[in-house]
């Protein structure tokens, strides 16, 4: 048993029923009342994702999680297959227990956390940020343009992001996986 002080970021915990996922938390101290932590929690079975407000010290039913490298092979549609990079097996994941799906490039590496109790998948850790070929993008505009203008670009994995006016067809871009928005352009 834990309690809202253990609350962070990527905890799975028991609650109504289900097992979530803490995707934003946020402890609140007003100048009166009680203090109460604010969270965001993904549900790891459906992909849905609901507020909730727990009041200081109020306890919370943790999973015990264990975590493991895989790699990216392919998807068939909604089923996304890895392999474990110390034993080679192979797993299939849902499409809604990944965070960014679009931004999954074949060969990729990313951390599966698994209920230790009874080794069900929970949720897929991305890196925080990934290097992407942009596939297609309009040709930039100069002029009419005060700060920081943005076009669409679609990426190698299919996802489409806003980039800055100075990115091209054949650019490689790192990308932030949390938030899918663009980061920087890498020289090569």
């Amino acid at each position: 048993m834990a309690s809202t002080s253990d609350i962070r970021k990527g905890l799975c915990i028991r609650y109504n029923h289900d097992i979530y996922k803490i995707v934003e938390f946020l402890h609140v101290k007003p100048g009166k009342g009680p203090a109460f932590v604010r969270t965001k929690l993904k549900s790891v079975t459906n992909g849905k994702v609901i507020d909730n407000t727990f009041s200081a010290g109020h306890k919370i039913d943790d999973v015990r999680v264990e975590t493991r490298k895989y790699q990216f092979l392919y998807n068939d549609g909604e089923i996304y297959h890895f392999m474990n990079t110390d034993d080679y097996n192979q797993i299939e994941l849902q499409k809604s227990i990944l965070d960014a799906p679009k931004l999954l490039k074949e060969g990729a590496h990313v951390t599966v956390m698994t209920n230790a109790d009874d080794g069900i998948p929970l949720s897929v850790d991305m890196p925080a940020s990934v290097v992407l070929e942009v596939t297609h993008s309009e040709p930039g505009v100069k002029g009419n343009t005060a700060t920081n203008a943005t076009k669409p670009a679609t990426l190698e994995t299919g996802a489409k992001i806003n980039v800055p006016l100075f990115i091209n067809e054949g650019d490689k871009i790192k990308v932030d996986t949390e938030k899918s928005t663009y980061i920087e352009r890498i020289k090569e």
